[in-house]
């Protein structure tokens, strides 16, 4: 039977009290979809309130790259398809994947880690010790999620994320809700940063984290070759 993969995405586009737009970071979900669907496996995309979703401006500028994943994407009516029209996160069942992906952007730090929905299907999901994975400020997807035991999916993990220094560096950090690597700290996890913008991606197990959209390529390997084991 054929895996399916579960891609989420944010579905908020407002930076903010900045009057800027933001959303889902293009290229955080274009480069997994395209490596899941090449590598055979079907994947839906959701996000918490379903319907069409906005991409970030500020990465769109991927999907003009000829031969790219991000322009692939851009151009593959499937994909374009399930982006108008995402599942609603309430409505799915864990079981039905074998692994999830929360796509990043600055979008995903407002309506994606209180979402009680996203955070039972991911806790449901590393109970089982299905994969799941995420990328940039996409770990804020994962911070309401738990464990049987109570405690965070993070706490004694080895995780990345967007680091503080990066916030700095494009001037959000005094925007954003929370610093990504300050919250995985404090979920006990073991963060594991890299220079700013280098290419940084952790697996611990079936958790698998990437720090930046530089980054993207490397986890969904990593998505890829755990699902293979």
């Amino acid at each position: 039977m054929t895996k399916r993969i579960l891609i989420v995405v944010t579905g908020h586009d407002t930076l903010g009290e900045t009057g800027r737009k933001t959303g889902y970071y293009l290229e955080e979900a274009a480069v997994p979809y395209m490596a899941f669907t090449e590598a055979g496996y079907d994947v839906d995309i959701a996000s918490p309130g379903g319907g069409p979703v906005a991409a970030d401006p500020g990465g769109l500028k991927a999907g003009e790259v000829a031969g790219s994943p991000s322009a692939g994407f851009m151009t593959d009516a499937t994909a374009q398809a399930k982006v108008d029209t995402t599942l609603k996160l309430g409505e799915l069942d864990p079981a039905d994947y074998d692994a999830v992906w929360v796509a990043g952007g600055h979008g995903a730090m407002w309506d994606l880690p209180d979402d009680a929905d996203l955070s039972r299907l991911l806790g449901t999901m590393f109970d089982e010790g299905k994969v799941v994975s995420a990328v940039c400020h996409g770990p804020a997807g994962l911070v309401g999620a738990h464990r049987a035991d109570g405690k965070s999916i993070f706490a004694d993990r080895r995780a990345t994320g967007f680091l503080r220094s990066e916030e700095v560096a494009v001037k959000l950090a005094d925007v954003v809700p929370f610093i990504i690597e300050d919250r995985l700290r404090a979920l006990g996890a073991e963060f594991v940063g890299s220079r700013a913008w280098a290419d940084n991606a952790v697996r611990d197990r079936n958790l698998i984290t990437g720090q930046n959209p530089q980054s993207t390529a490397s986890a969904a390997r990593l998505v890829l070759e755990a699902l293979a084991e």
